[in-house]
């Protein structure tokens, strides 16, 4: 099969071995898949795969067909639409996966519509439920709101009634993600954010890091809760522990790649049953994945550069 593979820092196409099933996995013909910060991290040798993925094939999310079946599987039907999220190995023509951590492909979603769903709109969840506690009539703050994590928190979060409030350097983006449901944009090109908050927030999505916790400490009311998702402008920061005790805050760090699956299946099985019919149907509140660039997986290099260039609103897909 043909592969992504890194090679001192840069990215190329090449044949490998097509994987093959244990007894409880499942073999998926990917279709397209999307292309994550950690894709790149990784390949600049920064964010090796966790143990039991493949260490020289990256990609995090896929959607596409079920291809092969181990010998115990019995959850899903040659033929299936699937996707899902996985440590390693989905920028490849197929995928080993264990079938209880796959998800339906909901109807009406195309492979590239799907492909731009399961790390985004997982993540989103995670952070803003789980790890935020999120509540009706709460404010949450999105940093990196026009990113594929950031224009699915948007739309997740008025879904559970919350104000929603993102920031952004770029002006255009803010108003993608304003036609979105975003309620208060905050632009930051010239600064910083806090100061220009309409009223505190009680949730932040932060995926900026060190630089930016003192404000994110300053912008959050009493018993608001930081959930860290990366840190693009760095992982250090002095501390002023003042506004933590004084307003009884909570910080919360979170990833999915190094997951287990024993954590992955009740957050896969949580998100089938809830948040997988709001993609379908019509009209107001339904949910949609965001792409902001569909390129082939010949053209991996472009794909990776309109990231780290940051050009793109949504997610970025790459197909077969």
């Amino acid at each position: 099969m043909q592969a992504v593979t890194y090679n001192s820092g840069t990215a190329q196409l090449r044949e490998v071995p097509t994987p093959e099933p244990d007894a409880n996995q499942i073999r998926v013909r990917v279709r397209a898949a999307g292309l994550n910060r950690a894709d790149i991290l990784q390949r600049k040798g920064r964010y090796p795969a966790p143990p039991g993925w493949p260490a020289d094939i990256p990609g995090l999310e896929y959607a596409g067909e079920v291809e092969l079946l181990g010998s115990g599987s019995r959850r899903w039907r040659l033929g299936d639409r699937v996707m899902g999220l996985v440590g390693g190995g989905a920028h490849a023509e197929y995928v080993v996966v264990h079938p209880d951590e796959t998800m339906a492909i909901p109807s009406g979603l195309s492979f590239s519509q799907a492909a731009a769903v399961p790390e985004a709109f997982l993540t989103a969840w995670d952070a803003l439920t789980t790890r935020g506690k999120l509540v009706k009539g709460e404010r949450v703050l999105i940093h990196a709101v026009g990113s594929g994590v950031g224009t699915a928190a948007v739309q997740l979060a008025k879904r559970l009634g919350a104000t929603t409030v993102g920031s952004s350097r770029s002006r255009s983006k803010l108003e993608q993600a304003t036609a979105l449901g975003l309620d208060e944009a905050i632009d930051t090109s010239e600064g910083g954010f806090a100061a220009k908050l309409s009223a505190p927030v009680n949730v932040i999505l932060d995926v900026l890091g060190g630089p930016a916790l003192a404000e994110n400490l300053e912008a959050l009311a009493p018993r608001g809760r930081l959930v860290l998702l990366g840190f693009l402008q760095g992982p250090s920061a002095e501390l002023n522990l003042d506004p933590l005790l004084r307003k009884r805050l909570e910080i919360v760090g979170t990833v999915m790649r190094t997951r287990l699956l024993a954590e992955r299946v009740p957050l896969v099985s949580e998100f089938s049953a809830r948040i997988a019919p709001w993609f379908t149907g019509g009209g107001a509140g339904v949910l949609r994945p965001v792409i902001g660039l569909t390129l082939p997986f010949a053209k991996i290099d472009e794909a990776h550069a309109a990231m780290e260039e940051d050009r793109n609103f949504g997610k970025i897909v790459l197909t077969w």
